[in-house]
């Protein structure tokens, strides 16, 4: 029977999860804790479990019986035939990858990370630049190795965003593109004749900044029991299991908001990782659907929650008491519209809700030039600064603001940036379904009643893993298909508020 033969293969699965809890754990370590002089072992280190891992990944099928369960579950409408199908799709790619690849490119992107956190430091790209064509080019063969139908950047973003092509990302990016710019730019003429706004900086101890996030992670929803911040020079999330889930942040001691954003953020992502599963662990129902549902649920609680008006109803006073200077001084509307100023800038993790997509945007055109080999490596540098100057109208003064902002490119996760707009278009359109199912929704927030939107994510997206594919999950949650007419108006809406746009 296949549920004798599907409960060998969870068994399988499970002895796969460990190692790779075993290989997140050494990423995480080496983010946060890792001394340098351990670059070289931990890259070994990684580069050895990891083909270890993809080789016991193979393994799933060394009698057969995954493929036989692939055969006898094709066309079922059962949970164990969709986790079936997910990890057959998984298989099939990962075969194509030979193990002394994956290994190679392992080890590449290990050192690849402490050279490029160099060459950031220093803001020079040419050290990390020999680095990143070897990973270009490897990205490029691992497309050869996949397959693809049209551009060989569809076989790395379908790793990422299954079942995603340009071909269908390219009219959407550009739709946005051609949305956002004329419409930043009539919030930057808006602004201009706007009165000042307070100036927020000041001294904050980095303690009671953290004790200050922990308190916003706590009402959220995130469980301290089963979770652990920690500070890391990009902030990341990274589920062990729903009962070992962490995230960092960073700190800026003039800046207390500087941080919170960025918790807000990772919690958002640390919740759908305690709101998974815990029976199917292992399996792909105990998995994420896709980094863009992911990024969604980050989003829907950074942007349209976290930076809302009922948030800061309840956050704000709270704010004022552990910050008194300057907190205390500076009115409710004023704080407000400086939570949610849209200014055009030059790093992406920093940047406003309006104008975040265009960095996007910008990396997913460099990415797939350089994967469909009309880009070069060491051009990227003018590149940057040309298409910044461009879509947002900034001057990039070097190349740590620049090229060198982003941590991805020396992990090898080309094909990863889409999904970040990809996760605002889902965020904007399942809190447009949560308004309309929960009419209380912003008065329980500003309550500090936050269970209510956190349970109604949990039911809706958490709790399924991966039983619906991203396409069919969005349908069935806002009753239509993706759209980028939710967020557009949602931006319209809000920003035609504050700016009179």
């Amino acid at each position: 029977m296949p549920s004798k033969q599907y409960a060998i293969l969870v068994d399988r699965l499970k002895d796969l999860s460990y190692l790779g809890s075993a290989l997140g754990l050494l990423h995480w370590d080496q983010e946060v804790h890792m001394p340098p002089a351990g670059a070289e072992m931990r890259a070994r280190t990684i580069g050895y479990l990891s083909g270890r891992t993809h080789e016991q990944f193979l393994a799933l099928d060394k009698d057969k019986l995954l493929s036989k369960l692939a055969v006898a579950l094709k066309d079922k409408d059962t949970a164990e035939a969709a986790s079936v199908r997910d990890v057959w799709r998984s298989y099939r790619r990962e075969k194509k990858l030979p193990v002394k690849f994956v290994r190679e490119f392992s080890e590449l992107c290990s050192e690849a990370h402490v050279v490029w956190a160099k060459a950031r430091e220093t803001s020079d790209f040419s050290l990390f630049q020999p680095l990143l064509e070897k990973i270009v080019a490897m990205k490029r063969q691992e497309a050869e190795y996949v397959g693809y139908k049209d551009s060989p950047y569809d076989a790395l973003l379908d790793a990422y965003e299954p079942g995603a092509t340009c071909a269908q990302l390219s009219p959407v990016f550009s739709e946005l593109r051609d949305f956002l710019q004329p419409f930043i730019r009539r919030i930057v003429r808006a602004a201009a004749s706007q009165p000042s706004l307070p100036d927020l900086k000041g001294t904050f101890p980095i303690e009671k900044q953290k004790a200050f996030n922990a308190l916003v992670a706590e009402k959220m929803g995130f469980s301290h029991a089963a979770g652990k911040i920690d500070v890391s020079t990009h902030p990341f999330t990274m589920g062990f299991h729903p009962q070992d889930v962490r995230i960092t942040t960073r700190y800026d001691e003039r800046d207390a908001l500087y941080a919170i954003g960025s918790t807000v953020h990772e919690v958002g992502h640390a919740l759908y990782e305690q709101g998974l599963p815990v029976e199917h662990f292992g399996t792909p129902l105990g998995e994420a659907v896709s980094l863009g549902l992911h990024e969604s649920q980050s989003r829907v609680w950074e942007n349209q929650i976290g930076k809302g008006r009922a948030f800061w109803t309840y956050f704000y006073p709270k704010l004022q008491k552990a910050f008194p200077k300057p907190f205390k001084r500076v009115v409710f509307e004023d704080f407000f519209r400086i939570v949610n100023q849209v200014r055009p800038s030059l790093i992406r993790t920093e940047s406003d809700e309006v104008t975040y997509n265009l960095h996007i945007i910008l990396r997913y055109e460099i990415e797939k030039g350089l994967i469909e080999e009309n880009l070069k490596v060491k051009d990227l540098p003018g590149i940057w600064k040309a298409k910044m100057k461009e879509y947002l109208g900034v001057c990039v003064p070097d190349d740590r603001q620049g090229v060198l902002q982003d941590v991805h490119w020396s992990g090898g996760s080309i094909g990863y940036f889409p999904t970040y707009t990809l996760g605002n278009l889902y965020a904007a359109q399942f809190y447009a379904a949560a308004l309309r199912e929960l009419p209380r929704l912003q008065t329980d927030v500003a309550k500090g009643r936050f269970a209510p939107v956190r349970e109604w994510l949990r039911q809706k997206i958490h709790v399924h893993g991966k039983l619906h594919s991203a396409q069919v999950l969005v349908k069935n949650v806002t009753g239509e298909e993706l759209s980028s007419r939710y967020f557009i108006e949602y931006l319209k809406t809000k920003y035609g508020e504050l700016y009179g746009v």
